[in-house]
């Protein structure tokens, strides 16, 4: 067995507790990049593994949430462009969605801000899972490796970019 995936007693009951009470950030990443059932939960899987592989670097100081974020959005986007290379193409919008929810205006609007969402790249997306999540400019740069003004303009750009999506 690996020895980087032996964690003592202690560390695997204190992980297991932290990754319980922050369960849903992995939910939210994975729902935000896989649509179908089973990618979702091979792709919960995946993060489940990184974190408890990495688990034995995390610092303490640190909180754990942004560091859970930071490790599920690389996982995430790592699944995606490899899911890509395999594909060669992009999964279009399942329209069925779409006819389930069709002379509803709110619901539509709600389709086509998925249609807006599913179209983002996957910094876009993490971004704005993060900024849906009410994290702060200083947390999203932390978890995303960017700087704060960046998170600003960013957020500012896609904002208007949904924006004209959907009007």
């Amino acid at each position: 067995m690996d020895d980087s995936l032996v964690l003592d007693d202690a560390s695997a009951s204190r992980f297991s507790v932290l990754l319980g009470r922050h369960v849903g950030i992995i939910h939210k990443v994975v729902a935000t990049y896989c649509r179908d059932r089973d990618d979702r939960a091979d792709l919960a899987q995946e993060i489940t593994a990184n974190a408890w592989q990495a688990f034995p670097r995390y610092d303490a100081t640190r909180p754990f949430p942004t560091w859970l974020f930071r490790i599920a959005l690389n996982v995430a986007i790592s699944h995606v462009r490899s899911a890509v290379r395999r594909q060669g193409r992009h999964v279009p919008f399942d329209e069925e969605i779409h006819d389930t929810v069709a002379g509803h205006a709110l619901n539509d609007a709600l389709v086509t801000f998925g249609r807006a969402v599913a179209h983002l790249d996957p910094l876009n997306k993490a971004l704005l899972v993060l900024y849906l999540d009410d994290y702060s400019h200083r947390e999203i740069a932390e978890v995303l490796g960017i700087s704060e003004s960046n998170v600003g303009t960013k957020l500012s750009r896609l904002k208007e970019r949904i924006t004209d999506e959907l009007v």
